[in-house]
């Protein structure tokens, strides 16, 4: 069985250093960021966390802040916030963000691990995308970890990082809206007006290379966001 991966943000390097041993000895896998934004960039960086551990007080970016952006990007990954904080605005606060659970400092570290395990039990278990390189689109056969996108008559696109990145996006979402602001904060960090700009070009020379199959399509759903489809 794959090991839990679990993201921890918790700037104390003590407290931090307790969840990182006592977790990875009860077999979990730990990721450890000690403010706001490095919490938001290895976030972004993998696509298979389990659960967040967030504390809320932090420098950079406070833990709010930061499960407001996660939540753009993913609003089913477990969220417990950690923090010194009980006054009762701040735990309303928190669930209204989408967070799963609140835990006051100091806290009992096995409650915590009792709190974890529950949380992921009942939530629906996500589909590990490290293997998921190799991609079948129509006449195409697109190569991820290759940055390659090969047509039916062998002539190969090797894509910029930034166009392999939407394209992997938009394959793990196949026939799924792909939200506008997801991507852009996924792939780019913001969605900021300039960025979302750039990524329409970016998308557009997608479509360029897969205008060789008629049946495929990376359709604009206005307002929203895009979609990866076969048409009928």
């Amino acid at each position: 069985m794959d090991k839990k991966h679990i993201l921890v943000v918790e700037d104390d390097p003590n407290l931090g250093k307790i969840l990182n041993e006592f977790l990875s000895a009860k077999g979990y896998n730990i990721t450890l960021a000690v403010d706001g934004e490095e919490g938001k960039q290895k976030f972004l960086n993998d696509d298979n966390w389990d659960i967040i551990l967030l504390d809320v007080m932090m420098p950079k970016k406070d833990g709010f802040s930061l499960a407001k952006e996660i939540r753009k990007v993913d609003k089913k990954i477990p969220i417990i916030f950690l923090t010194a904080k009980s006054q009762k605005e701040n735990i309303i606060k928190a669930f209204k963000l989408g967070g799963d659970d609140y835990l006051t400092k100091p806290f009992s570290i096995e409650e915590l691990l009792v709190r974890m395990e529950a949380i992921m039990k009942r939530t629906p278990q996500k589909k590990k995308n490290i293997l998921e390189d190799n991609f079948s689109l129509g006449s195409y056969t697109y190569i991820h970890n290759q940055n390659l996108l090969i047509d039916f008559k062998k002539n190969e696109h090797r894509l910029t990082t930034k166009e392999n990145e939407l394209l992997k996006l938009f394959c793990l979402n196949f026939n799924e809206k792909v939200d506008r602001n997801t991507a852009l904060i996924k792939i780019w960090g913001d969605d900021s007006y300039y960025n979302a700009r750039s990524m329409d070009v970016y998308i557009a020379k997608l479509r360029k290379y897969l205008k060789a199959d008629p049946k495929i399509e990376i359709k604009t759903i206005h307002g929203h966001g895009f979609k990866l489809m076969i048409l009928d």
